[in-house]
């Protein structure tokens, strides 16, 4: 499979669509593939609430356009961000299991590159925070 400018428009034209403001396209080989791996096409606006992995740790490589990566402390307040841009340093970043973060899209026609362990679990509400 290419990932080219065509996939990553359809992508980014289906998350403009998306109440949500974002559509993921599933990378993984198969149902029975153990991890999570994804292109996630983020408008600006989109809503990822403050949460954790409690079980993983959580790879983010930037495509296209750019995101404000933001990380918190167990009471909710910012610590550090980091903005990524696609093409430039820092265009990626591990986020280590159990760490409270959310992200920002900064510019339209994102698209992001994200890599997990393990088949996909909901959070539970004790994995996200309110801020």
């Amino acid at each position: 499979m290419v990932i080219d400018a065509s996939l990553l428009d359809y992508l980014s034209r289906k998350a403009k669509e998306s109440p949500r403001l974002r559509m993921n396209y599933d990378l993984r080989t198969s149902a029975g593939d153990g991890s999570q791996r994804m292109l996630n096409a983020l408008e600006p606006g989109t809503y990822l609430p403050v949460h954790r992995h409690r079980d993983t740790s959580e790879t983010v490589v930037m495509v296209r356009g750019s995101v404000e990566e933001r990380f918190y402390d167990e009471e909710g307040r910012m610590t550090e961000s980091v903005v990524l841009k696609a093409g430039s340093v820092p265009c990626a970043l591990q986020i280590e299991k159990g760490r409270w973060h959310d992200l920002v899209c900064l510019e339209s026609g994102t698209v992001l590159f994200e890599a997990k362990d393990g088949k996909f679990i909901p959070r539970s509400p004790e994995d996200e925070k309110q801020i």
